[in-house]
């Protein structure tokens, strides 16, 4: 995203965290490089600057990682936060930022960085970056980065949650296994995913878009096939698969939520957890 804003032409500052190789790599290159050697030249910083009135702060953190930023986000002057990833609590990311300055969104790129900090990018028509705020979809248009306006983002999101930790899970276990997941493993996370959008509609919300529906209403099996078939497309096994602890701390909200609401749906919270990748 910033690489292609500020090719647009805005001013952009990037923040890394600090002493991290990523830092250190957008400072050597004044900015972010392609791997074809374009330049997008920005500001590089290791922390926000709480004084600047930024237009607008994207927050690509994951989800469990949010909360060492959070207070440097209340204290700033930005005038808008947008929060860009999977989050199954979306309310609380509202109540910290408040609704004047709060906005949600979910990225739809494909992006790696080489060893030396080189970005490869696929950014496809098809598969829009959804925002919040229509006037963030018109910014990232006209930036070439196809996005679409979802005035439902946050319930979008929660419901959403349940299929990232399916989708990164049986990745996991697809690289593990060097070729795909077995069919067992498919069905543990098929269960899993049903049991999340359980939980979530047991928490009073409707699953949207109308498609997660469709998805909790489809035979085991049938998800069960989804998941195996797409574990053995090596370019997304191995892009999710760096998933792993969000998908882990995802799945671990879902089964708190569940608890502090006291649902009873065990076998939906014992689904949930059985998906979770384990340590080795």
């Amino acid at each position: 995203f910033a690489y292609r804003l500020a090719l647009a032409g805005h001013n952009v500052t990037v923040v890394a965290r600090p002493g991290s190789a990523r830092l250190q790599q957008l400072t050597r290159d004044h900015g972010v490089i392609d791997k074809a050697g374009m330049q997008a030249a920005m500001r590089v910083a290791d922390q926000l600057d709480p004084q600047t009135a930024y237009d607008l702060v994207v927050v690509t953190t994951l989800a469990h990682q949010v909360d060492a930023v959070l207070p440097t986000l209340q204290a700033s002057k930005a005038k808008c936060v947008q929060f860009m990833f999977n989050t199954f609590d979306p309310e609380r990311l509202r109540v910290a930022m408040g609704d004047d300055r709060c906005s949600f969104g979910m990225p739809f790129v494909m992006a790696t960085l080489d060893d030396e900090g080189r970005l490869s990018s696929t950014v496809s028509a098809s598969r829009k970056t959804l925002h919040s705020d229509q006037r963030w979809v018109d910014l990232f248009q006209a930036a070439d980065i196809p996005s679409a306006f979802d005035a439902n983002m946050p319930l979008w999101l929660r419901c959403h949650a349940p299929m990232c930790v399916a989708m990164e899970a049986i990745s996991v276990a697809g690289v593990r296994r060097g070729g795909g997941a077995t069919w067992a493993q498919a069905m543990i996370i098929a269960r899993g995913l049903k049991g999340g959008l359980a939980i979530t509609k047991g928490l009073g919300y409707r699953l949207y878009p109308p498609a997660k529906a469709a998805l909790a209403a489809r035979p085991l099996v049938l998800v069960a096939g989804m998941l195996w078939f797409v574990s053995r497309i090596r370019s997304f096994r191995e892009l999710l698969a760096t998933g792993i602890n969000e998908c882990r701390a995802l799945a671990d909200v879902m089964v708190a939520a569940a608890a502090e609401a006291k649902l009873d749906l065990p076998g939906a919270v014992t689904a949930v957890r059985a998906m979770k990748p384990s340590d080795s």
